[in-house]
């Protein structure tokens, strides 16, 4: 302070605050302003009528209420919290003590003490990176209230006793819905960076972000639909899904793709990659730097993969049974037919695997030994410990999803995009909601957020099944899945398996795949790599990113199978490559495709993945 009893700080009032930090907000422009609010307001509207018009009409119904079984969900950490005076003290004090340390500390900064210490347990969060949330009281409060409460919030699910697991999950993964929904990063008076644009622009950034979201509802046919990517940048076959191949043979469920060599001799076992139906197979092709499929061939391997059908309500019955035959099966006599070869190496992705997993223990009960030897990514066939996608399942919630599927004989490919959205909402919903919507911006173009948008529907009796008897039952590792007629076991899988895991996959959890790897009846590797459910798969090895771990016999708990693994830099493709070559590295001259035999249908990468949902 100076003699005259001023603060020292340039520029500082007699309490000792910048008038600058204030200046940003000033609305210069009311009229502007105002008349932009009312476009912005206008083209709001517009996106409520794309929402409502298919519903209105009967496109569109929404037999499946997740706010009902979150209300329902919640209520019991509510009543344990408020059955006995006690807890309900404890609770309120437990919030209303970081309350009043930030009503303090805000005082202290009003009144010109900048050097006033927020809490000390506050989380850090990449959602409240610029200055202001800091700087300017008003959004410093903002910002430590919210983080306060969330953590509270999550605290009060933690601590409430007599709640089984599945509902503590549930109410856990709600919880953390709201508090991201909440954020005041969302919304365009509490975010001071969309505050200062909106001042700055007038609201054109509003009117701007309103158009999107129209546009966004629309293309989404009265579904929201979040706009992750540019999508005009891409188009299949051109600068994604573009390794040279064809179409060799088709059926109701899915396209047989062959690759064009690119070496002059090959493998005599051919590869066949068994991918999702849940999703589109070029996630494993998107570009010449990032495919797994190019990296094969360049490898040597005569490449098919199975492009599954985008189905319609005429697929609805389609079960696990007609996905084995009219997929896997229908495949492996394509490749047959196509080289000659009986015998086969296999890969299965995600839910891909879960099935190749059930195809390979019905193979085994009928003397099938086409496959010999099977890699698994990311695929999990025990789901006891199958993480935060089980906050879905419970026989209450099937029930509904089995009455709208039936409704229309298929899922639509956005619901199970929601649902993968929302296990990471704080970085796959919200952050384009605020740079879309709120900011007026166009995303950028990324082709893995490009695949990502490209969802697929799931028949209704597909998915059904797969839900019980993996999910809810967890039948496949018990022995207890009945594929025609006949009672499978994985134990009768007695090949080779190379099963892939990723350290922070959320989808299919690392601690998950490893136990699942316990049940095959032959010689398991395990390998566990770095990043999560899609870059811990396709990482190319001369991206040098992320890392592997190995180590001997899958057996106990995965922490225990950690404490003596070997750590190795860099991609785990080269590994797998090894493993393979172990199996049998006989070479033949390089084929053509369809091998003379099969006349090619067309380019790939085909026709069933062109469709969109």
């Amino acid at each position: 302070m100076d003699g005259k009893g001023q603060s020292s700080h340039a520029g500082a009032d007699s309490t000792g605050f910048d008038p600058k930090v204030f200046e940003a907000y000033m609305v210069k422009d009311p009229q502007t302003l105002a008349m932009n609010i009312a476009r912005a307001a206008e083209n709001l509207g517009k996106a409520a009528t794309e929402w409502l018009g298919p519903r209105e009409r009967g496109e569109i119904i929404d037999a499946v209420d997740p706010l009902a079984d979150m209300v329902k969900t919640l209520s019991k950490v509510i009543e344990y919290w408020m059955s006995e005076p006690q807890r309900t003290l404890e609770a309120q004090s437990l919030l209303m003590a970081s309350y009043m340390g930030i009503w303090m500390n805000t005082l202290h900064r009003l009144a010109g003490d900048s050097t006033a210490d927020e809490p000390a347990d506050l989380p850090k969060d990449k959602r409240f990176a610029d200055e202001d949330w800091r700087r300017n009281p008003f959004f410093a409060f903002l910002r430590q209230v919210y983080l306060v409460t969330a953590t509270w919030a999550e605290k009060l699910v933690e601590r409430s006793e007599g709640l089984d697991d599945h509902t503590r999950q549930k109410a856990a993964f709600y919880v953390k819905q709201m508090t991201s929904a909440l954020s005041p990063a969302n919304f365009a008076l509490t975010n001071p960076e969309v505050y200062r644009q909106t001042v700055a622009s007038n609201g054109t950034n509003l009117v701007e972000g309103m158009r999107i979201l129209a546009e966004d509802v629309a293309a989404g046919r009265g579904e929201w639909r979040v706009r992750q990517t540019d999508t005009t940048k891409f188009e299949l076959g051109v600068n994604v899904a573009i390794t040279p191949g064809k179409v060799i043979a088709r059926s109701p469920i899915c396209e047989v793709i062959q690759y064009s060599p690119s070496t002059e001799t090959v493998f005599k076992r051919p590869l066949l990659v068994v991918p999702p139906w849940i999703n589109k197979f070029y996630i494993l092709d998107l570009g010449p730097q990032k495919s797994f499929i190019k990296w094969c061939v360049d490898q040597g391997h005569t490449v098919f993969v199975i492009s599954w059908v985008n189905p319609d309500e005429s697929l609805a019955r389609a079960s696990w049974e007609d996905y084995i035959r009219d997929g896997i099966d229908f495949a492996l006599q394509t490749v047959e037919a196509a080289t000659g070869e009986k015998q086969v190496n296999a890969i299965g992705y995600c839910v891909g695997g879960t099935l190749l997993s059930a195809a390979l223990a019905y193979h085994a009960q009928t003397r099938r030994k086409a496959i010999q030897s099977v890699t698994f990514f990311t695929t999990q066939v025990d789901f006891r410990h199958a993480g935060e996608l089980l906050v879905f399942v419970d026989e209450e919630q099937i029930e509904a999803l089995e009455r709208q599927m039936n409704m229309t004989g298929y899922l639509a490919g956005s619901k199970m995009a929601s649902a993968f959205n929302m296990l990471r909402a704080s970085e796959l919903i919200w952050p384009y909601v605020v740079s879309n919507y709120l900011k007026g911006q166009e995303p950028t173009a990324f082709d893995l957020l490009y695949w990502n948008s490209d969802s697929t529907r799931m028949t209704a009796a597909n998915h059904a099944f797969y839900l019980r008897n993996c999910y809810l039952e967890n039948r496949l590792t018990a022995g207890e899945v009945t594929l025609f007629d006949t009672m499978v076991s994985l134990k009768d899988v007695k090949i080779p398996v190379y099963s892939l895991a990723a350290k922070e996959d959320h989808i299919a959890p690392a601690r998950s795949v490893f136990r699942g790897c316990q049940f095959y009846g032959g010689d398991v590797t395990f390998v566990l790599s770095g990043s999560g459910h899609i870059a811990g798969v396709v990482n190319p090895p001369d991206k040098h990113k992320y890392q592997y771990w190995t180590n001997g016999k899958v057996e106990g708990e995965l922490s225990d199978w950690m404490k003596g693994a070997k750590e190795t830099p860099g991609s785990w493709w080269p590994h797998w490559q090894s493993w393979m070559e172990e199996q049998n590295n006989k070479r033949v001259p390089a084929r053509p495709v369809g091998g003379g035999k099969l006349e090619p249908l067309c380019d790939a990468p085909g026709t069933y993945v062109m469709v969109r949902s």
